[in-house]
C-alpha cells in the first residue's frame, strides 16, 4: 500500500519557500547597509575626489549584489565541453595568410593597453612593478615604450600607449612618463576604481572615511583587471579614442615581456567583413607542467568561456590541472573591440564571474575584496575566438627566477623586444628555481657578479647561500645547495655541466 504524508510535503515546501523569503529580506538588508556605509563615506570627502569615488561605489555596488546573489559554483562541471575545433585557431593558420600593402592602415586603428596596477612588493622592490630593470637598465616601461616607437616609426603610423595604472601606482608611474616627452609615442593613462575591503563577518567596509592615510590605507584595494572595462569607459578615454578611429586595443600585463604587438593577428582582426568582426581574441598556449593554474578555454551553453582555477569544484582540481584534458591557457594577451567595451558598458551586459579574494589585514582582521579577471567577459562578445600563439609570446617575470633567464645570454634585444637567441639549439626555455636568499631584487643582483652564460642549460636549482663569479658557464642540469650555515662560491670562468655541487665552497681572496 501506498502511504503519503501530504501534510509533511506542504510543511516542507513553505519552510524551504520561508528559507528563501528569509535569505532575501537578510540580502536585502545587507545591500541597504552597505548602501548606507558607502554614502556615509562620501560624506567624508567633497569635489573631485567625491565624484571619482561615487562613480567607483556604483560599480562596486553592482559586484557587491552580485557577490550576495550568487549560490554554489559559477559552473556545472557536467556542462563543460571541449571548445569546438574552429573556435581556438593555430597562430601559423593566422600567419600564412601573409601582411597586407598598408600594414600602417592596420596599426592605425590599435591602440596598446598594459596592465600596470601591481607593485613590485614580491620581488621585494617598492614602488610600481613596471619601473624594475630587467636589461640593460631598461624597465617594463622603458622596453614597451620602445616597442612602440619603433613600430611608429617603421611604419610611420601612431600607435598610443595606454597605461591603466592602480592608485597604487599611479603617482610615481606619471612622474617618470615626462622623461618620454621626446619619443614617438603618446602616452594615456587612467586610473583603475578603487573599491572597498569588507569585512568578513559583517560584509561592511573597513573603512571610515575616504583618505588613503595611516590604517585607512589598508581599507582599499583596486578590484583586479576585470575593472578595465568599466575604468577605461569611466575616464571618458574609451570615447576619445573611437573618435580618432581607433577599433581595437591589445590589452597585455606589463611584465610579459612576450606580448608585443603581433601584425598578423592584428590584420586577422580588421580584414574580417563587418557582420563577422571578432570582437574578442584571447592568446592561449600550450599547458606545460609549469602553467597548471593558468585559467583555460572552454565551451559553456553555446559560448567559448574561460574557465580560471578558482571556479573549479574541489573534486575535479585534478582533472582540471591535468595537460591531456586542457591542453592550453590563457596568457592574458587579448585583442578587443573598442565599440564592443562601448555597447556592452553601455547596456550593462559585461559579466565576469566574481573572485572573492579572502586578506587578512596588518591587526589580524579579515576581510574579503571581490575581483573580477579582465579575460572573463569573453563569454559576452560576439565571434570571440582563442589564438594558439607560440610560447615566446608569453614570457613573464614575475620573480628573480625569471628575471635571470631574461637577463641573460638566451635573449637578445632590438627595439624593446627579447627574442631567444638563434645560438641555442632548442626553443624551450630553461627550468630556473633560485632559492629564498634571491628572492629580493638587490639581493639577487649582489649573488651575481656577471649573469651566467646559459645557453645551453636545461635546469638550474640554487638553494642557500650561493654567490656565482664572472663568466661562469652553466649547461645541461645543475643543481646547487648550500647546506644551512654553509656558503658556496661559485668561482669565475668555472664552467658546470650535469653537476650537483654541495657542502661547502668559499673562494677567499689571499
Amino acid at each position: 500500500m501506498n502511504t503519503r504524508c501530504p501534510g509533511a510535503i506542504e510543511i516542507l515546501g513553505v519552510a524551504n519557500g520561508g528559507m528563501a523569503q528569509f535569505q532575501e529580506m537578510m540580502r536585502q538588508q545587507l545591500e541597504s547597509s552597505m548602501h548606507d556605509e558607502l554614502e556615509k563615506l562620501l560624506d567624508t570627502t567633497t569635489g573631485a575626489e567625491r565624484e571619482v569615488s561615487k562613480k567607483d561605489f556604483e560599480g562596486f555596488k553592482n559586484l557587491f549584489h552580485r557577490f550576495l546573489q550568487v549560490k554554489g559554483p559559477s559552473v556545472e562541471w557536467i556542462k563543460i565541453q571541449r571548445p569546438p575545433e574552429d573556435s581556438i585557431q593555430p597562430y601559423d593558420k593566422i600567419a600564412a595568410r601573409g601582411l597586407p600593402d598598408n600594414v600602417a592602415n592596420s596599426l592605425n586603428k590599435l591602440v596598446v593597453v598594459k596592465l600596470n596596477g601591481g607593485l613590485g612588493t614580491s620581488m621585494g622592490c617598492k614602488g610600481p612593478k613596471s619601473l624594475i630593470s630587467v636589461r640593460n637598465e631598461n624597465t617594463f616601461l622603458d622596453l614597451t615604450v620602445q616597442q612602440i616607437e619603433h613600430l611608429n616609426k617603421t611604419y610611420n603610423t601612431d600607435v598610443p600607449l595606454v597605461l591603466m595604472n592602480s592608485f597604487n601606482t599611479d603617482e610615481d608611474t606619471k612622474k617618470i612618463l615626462q622623461k618620454y616627452t621626446h619619443h614617438r609615442v603618446k602616452i594615456h593613462t587612467f586610473n583603475q576604481s578603487r573599491y572597498p575591503r569588507v569585512n568578513k563577518e559583517s560584509l561592511l567596509p573597513v573603512s571610515t572615511n575616504l583618505s588613503m592615510n595611516g590604517q585607512n590605507a589598508e581599507g582599499w584595494y583596486p578590484p583586479g583587471h576585470g575593472d578595465i572595462y568599466a575604468s577605461f569607459y569611466n575616464s571618458g578615454l574609451l570615447d576619445q579614442l573611437i573618435e580618432q578611429g581607433k577599433e581595437y586595443i591589445f590589452v597585455s600585463n606589463i611584465d610579459n615581456l612576450g606580448a608585443t604587438v603581433d601584425l598578423h593577428i592584428l590584420h586577422h582582426l580588421v580584414s574580417q567583413p563587418n557582420g563577422k568582426r571578432c570582437e574578442f581574441v584571447m592568446e592561449v598556449t600550450d599547458k606545460t607542467r609549469a602553467d597548471v593554474k593558468g585559467g583555460t578555454l572552454i565551451q559553456y551553453e553555446g559560448k567559448l568561456r574561460l574557465l580560471e582555477i578558482a571556479q573549479v569544484p574541489k573534486t575535479h582540481v585534478d582533472e582540471f590541472k591535468s595537460v591531456s584534458k586542457f591542453k592550453i591557457f590563457n596568457t592574458n594577451n587579448l585583442w578587443i573591440s573598442l565599440p564592443a567595451i562601448k555597447r556592452l558598458q553601455e547596456q550593462n551586459a559585461m559579466d565576469m564571474e566574481i573572485i572573492v579574494n579572502p586578506k587578512t589585514l596588518d591587526g589580524g582582521q579579515n576581510v574579503i575584496q571581490l575581483e573580477t579577471a579582465v579575460g572573463a567577459a569573453i563569454k559576452c562578445f560576439d565571434n570571440a575566438l582563442g589564438i594558439n600563439v607560440p610560447r615566446s609570446r608569453f614570457l613573464p617575470v614575475k620573480t628573480t627566477s625569471d628575471l635571470l633567464l631574461v637577463m641573460s645570454n638566451l635573449y637578445s634585444l632590438e627595439a624593446g623586444s627579447l627574442t631567444m637567441s638563434p645560438k641555442r639549439e632548442f626553443p624551450t626555455t630553461p627550468h630556473v628555481k633560485l632559492g629564498s636568499s634571491f628572492t629580493k631584487v638587490q639581493e639577487y643582483l649582489i649573488r651575481f657578479e656577471s649573469i651566467p652564460d646559459m645557453l645551453e642549460l636545461d635546469h638550474l636549482t640554487v638553494s642557500g647561500d650561493v654567490t656565482f663569479g664572472k663568466n661562469v658557464s652553466l649547461k645541461g642540469t645543475v643543481i646547487i645547495i648550500a647546506n644551512h650555515g654553509d656558503r658556496i662560491d661559485i668561482p669565475a670562468g668555472s664552467m658546470l655541466e650535469n653537476k650537483i655541487v654541495s657542502g661547502n665552497l668559499r673562494i677567499l681572496d689571499h
